[in-house]
C-alpha cells in the first residue's frame, strides 16, 4: 500500500537497492513532517524481505551531521540531502550530499550501517546536490551528481575518490532532456538507464529515464515513468529510482503532503518494459506492490493517491493521517484500486464537518451521497445507486466547510 512506510516515516529521494543477502533496502533523505524546509540531519536504512513489501523494518539512524555528531567533518551540522548506498567488496559506501553541494563517501560493513570515517569526494564535494552510483558487470564504478546539467565520472577502485580523467559534463541536462536534479543509474539487458526529476511539464513533478549503450553517455531521453501531481496542492518535486526486486521492477519515488512541497513520502509502483526497452508512464495508485485493497475493510482515507480542490493529506495523530482542507472546499480524492470481489451494495464512512460526501465509480457513475454534520468524527452509511464489483477505482467528490475524512468501507 502507498505510501510504502508507516505515517510516521517521511522519507524521500528514496533510492531502493537489493543487497547481496538477498534483502531490499531504502536509503533517502529524511523530512521533518511539517517542517517547510526539506530534509533533516540524519539518513535512516529501511529494510523487507516481504515480496509486496508490506512490512519494514526501520533499523534506525545510519549516519547524521549535526552539531553534536558531524558525521561530515568539513562541513559539521548541515542538513543532507539524497543519498545513495552501494555495495564492493564486501563494504558498503554511503554516498551523501548536504544542503550546500558537499559530496562525501563513508563506509559501514552492514547495508544497515551506521556509516563512519566520512571523507570529502574530491571533484564533486561543492559542485552540487544528489549522489547516485553504479557498479558495472566488469566492476568499474561510476559517480554521478548534479543540477540542471548531470555530471559523471568513473570511480577509482578505492570507490572514495574520482577518476577525474573521465569527467563528463552534460551528461543529461535541462534543454535536451528536461534534467532537473536527482539522477539515480540501473542496467537492464546492456542497457543503461539514467531515471532522474524532469521538469517538462511544468515543475519538477516527474520522474523519467534517458537511454545509452555506455554508463556515461550519450543517453536519449525516453520518457516519463511516474508524475507525482495533484498528490498535495503544495507539490513541486519527484526523486527515486528503479529497481528490480523479485522478477519485478519497480519505480520508488515520493508525494508531498500537508499542503506543503516537504513532508514527503516514500511511495512504490510496478513498472513494465516494452519489447524495445521503453517503459511505460504508470498511474500513481494507492495500493502500490500489494493487491488492490479489500473494499470491505476500512481504509483510511489518507491513502489517496490524487487530490483536488484544496484537500490534503494531515497527521490527525503521530501515527495516523486524514484527509483535509481548510476552510470551504469542493473537490476529490482518488483512490486506485479496490477490489469488490462479488459486489457491494452500501458503505460506511467516517468523516466530520459540514457539507456533502458522494462516491464516484468509472464512467463518472455517482453511487452515493452522504450529509455530514458532526464536529467530531461520526460513522455516517450510504446506499449505493447501484450494484459495483470487481476491482475498480473510486473517488470521493467532497464540498462543504473544513471537512475531513478518516476511513471508508463498503458492505455487500
Amino acid at each position: 500500500m502507498n505510501p510504502l512506510l508507516p505515517a510516521q516515516y517521511f522519507i524521500p529521494d528514496a533510492e531502493a537497492r537489493v543487497m547481496p543477502d538477498g534483502r531490499l533496502y531504502l536509503y533517502g533523505s529524511n523530512d521533518i513532517s511539517g517542517c517547510r524546509d526539506y530534509c533533516s540531519k540524519e539518513y535512516h536504512v529501511f529494510v523487507t524481505d516481504d515480496d509486496k513489501m508490506e512490512h519494514w523494518t526501520d533499523c534506525g539512524i545510519s549516519f547524521q551531521n549535526t552539531a553534536a555528531h558531524p558525521g561530515m567533518p568539513w562541513c559539521p551540522d548541515t542538513v543532507l540531502f539524497a543519498p545513495d548506498v552501494i555495495e564492493r567488496g564486501g563494504k558498503y559506501y554511503l554516498y551523501m550530499c548536504d544542503c550546500q553541494g558537499h559530496e562525501g563517501v563513508a563506509v559501514s560493513d552492514s547495508p544497515k550501517g551506521p556509516f563512519a570515517d566520512a571523507q570529502p569526494l574530491l571533484g564533486a564535494d561543492g559542485d552540487g546536490i544528489d549522489p547516485s552510483v553504479f557498479v558495472d558487470d566488469d566492476g568499474q564504478a561510476y559517480y554521478f551528481w548534479g543540477q540542471i546539467s548531470l555530471r559523471g565520472a568513473k570511480l577509482n577502485p578505492d570507490m572514495v575518490s574520482l577518476d577525474l580523467s573521465t569527467l563528463r559534463h552534460g551528461i543529461l541536462t535541462e534543454q535536451e532532456h528536461g534534467f532537473h536534479e536527482g539522477s539515480s543509474i540501473r542496467k537492464r539487458n546492456g542497457k543503461y538507464y539514467l531515471i532522474y526529476t524532469d521538469t517538462t511539464r511544468g515543475r519538477a513533478t516527474c520522474m523519467s529515464y534517458a537511454v545509452a549503450d555506455a554508463p556515461l553517455g550519450p543517453y536519449t531521453r525516453g520518457g516519463v515513468i511516474v508524475d507525482n501531481t495533484f498528490c498535495d496542492p503544495g507539490t513541486w518535486n519527484n526523486h527515486g529510482s528503479i529497481c528490480e526486486y523479485r522478477g519485478q521492477w519497480y519505480i520508488f519515488y515520493h508525494r508531498a503532503s500537508q499542503n506543503s512541497f516537504t513532508s514527503r513520502r516514500v511511495c512504490v509502483e510496478p513498472i513494465h518494459f516494452r519489447d524495445d526497452g521503453s517503459i511505460d508512464e504508470v498511474m500513481m495508485t494507492s495500493q502500490g506492490a500489494s493487491s488492490p485493497l479489500d473494499a470491505f475493510a476500512w481504509t483510511d482515507a489518507s491513502v489517496a493517491c490524487r487530490l483536488r480542490g484544496g484537500y490534503y493529506i494531515a497527521p490527525q495523530t503521530a501515527q495516523r493521517e486524514i484527509v483535509t482542507c481548510d476552510g470551504k472546499c469542493e473537490g476529490w480524492a482518488e483512490y486506485r484500486y479496490l477490489n469488490f470481489a462479488q459486489g457491494v451494495s452500501a458503505w460506511v464512512l467516517r468523516a466530520r464537518g459540514q457539507g456533502t460526501v458522494c462516491v464516484m465509480t468509472t464512467g463518472n457513475r455517482v453511487l452515493s451521497s452522504v450529509k455530514v454534520a458532526c464536529d467530531g468524527f461520526c460513522e455516517l452509511y450510504g446506499t449505493l445507486s447501484e450494484r459495483i464489483s470487481g476491482v475498480l477505482p473510486i473517488w470521493l467528490l467532497l464540498k462543504g466547510e473544513r471537512m475531513e475524512l478518516d476511513a471508508f468501507r463498503f458492505e455487500s
